[in-house]
C-alpha cells in the first residue's frame, strides 16, 4: 500500500495526542466507568467510536459540505446533549448510597446498553475538538505525490483503533478506580465524582466555540 511511512507515524502520533488531552469523550468514558463499571464504560467508548467513525469518514472521502453542515447542526445538537449531562451530573449529586450499591452488577439490560452508546455516539459526533482535527489537519497528513485512497484506507482504521484503544484505557482505569469505593461512604463518593465530570463535560461542550 503506497504510503508515506513518516506523514503516517506523525499522524498516528498526532491522533495518540488528540485522543489523549481529555476532553468530552474520555470524561463521559471515565464518568460511566466510575459510575457502571469497565463494562459499561466501554460501551461508552463503542458508541464514540461511531461518531469518530462518522466524522472521519466524511473528513477522509473529502465531503466537505456535509461536514460545514454537520458542523453547523453540532450548535443545536451539542447544547442538547450538554443539557442532558448536565442534567445526569444533577441526578448524581443527588443519588443517595444504597446498602451494597458498589457491588451491583457491571452487566446493563439491552436498552440500557443502548442509552449508553447512543450517548456516546452524540459526545462524539458533536466533539468540536474532533470537528476541528478531522477538517482543519487531516488533510495535512496525506502525501500529495502518492494517491489519496490508499493512504486514507492506511490512516482511518488506524485512527479509529488507536481510539478505541486509548479510549477503552481509560474505561479500564475508572473501572478499576470504582472497585475500591465499594462502601456506601466510598459510593457516595463515587456519585458525586461521577457529577462532577458529567456537568463538567455538559459545560465544557456548551461554551465550546467552533
Amino acid at each position: 500500500m503506497p504510503i508515506n511511512p513518516e506523514l503516517f507515524l506523525a499522524f498516528c502520533l498526532a491522533s495518540a495526542l488528540l485522543i489523549l488531552v481529555p476532553g468530552p469523550v474520555v470524561t463521559l468514558v471515565v464518568a460511566t466507568s466510575l459510575k457502571s463499571g469497565t463494562r459499561t464504560g466501554l460501551l461508552a467508548v463503542v458508541g464514540a467510536s461511531l461518531g469518530n467513525a462518522v466524522l472521519i469518514i466524511g473528513a477522509a472521502v473529502g465531503i466537505t459540505t456535509v461536514m460545514a453542515v454537520l458542523a453547523d447542526l453540532s450548535y443545536v445538537v451539542r447544547y442538547l446533549g450538554a443539557a442532558y449531562l448536565i442534567w445526569l451530573g444533577v441526578r448524581e449529586w443527588r443519588a443517595r448510597a444504597a446498602p451494597g450499591d458498589g457491588d451491583l452488577p457491571e452487566g446493563m439490560k439491552p436498552r440500557r446498553a443502548a442509552a449508553v452508546i447512543g450517548q456516546g455516539f452524540l459526545i462524539g459526533v458533536t466533539n468540536p475538538k474532533a470537528i476541528l482535527f478531522y477538517i482543519a489537519f487531516f488533510p495535512q497528513f496525506l502525501d500529495n505525490s502518492l494517491p489519496a485512497t490508499p493512504q486514507m484506507l492506511a490512516m482511518v482504521p488506524a485512527f479509529l483503533l488507536i481510539a478505541a484503544i486509548l479510549d477503552g484505557g481509560y474505561a479500564v482505569l475508572a473501572g478499576r478506580v470504582r472497585r475500591h469505593m465499594v462502601d456506601p461512604v466510598m459510593a457516595r463518593i463515587r456519585h458525586r465524582i461521577t457529577g462532577t465530570l458529567l456537568i463538567g463535560t455538559g459545560i465544557a461542550l456548551a461554551f465550546t466555540r467552533r
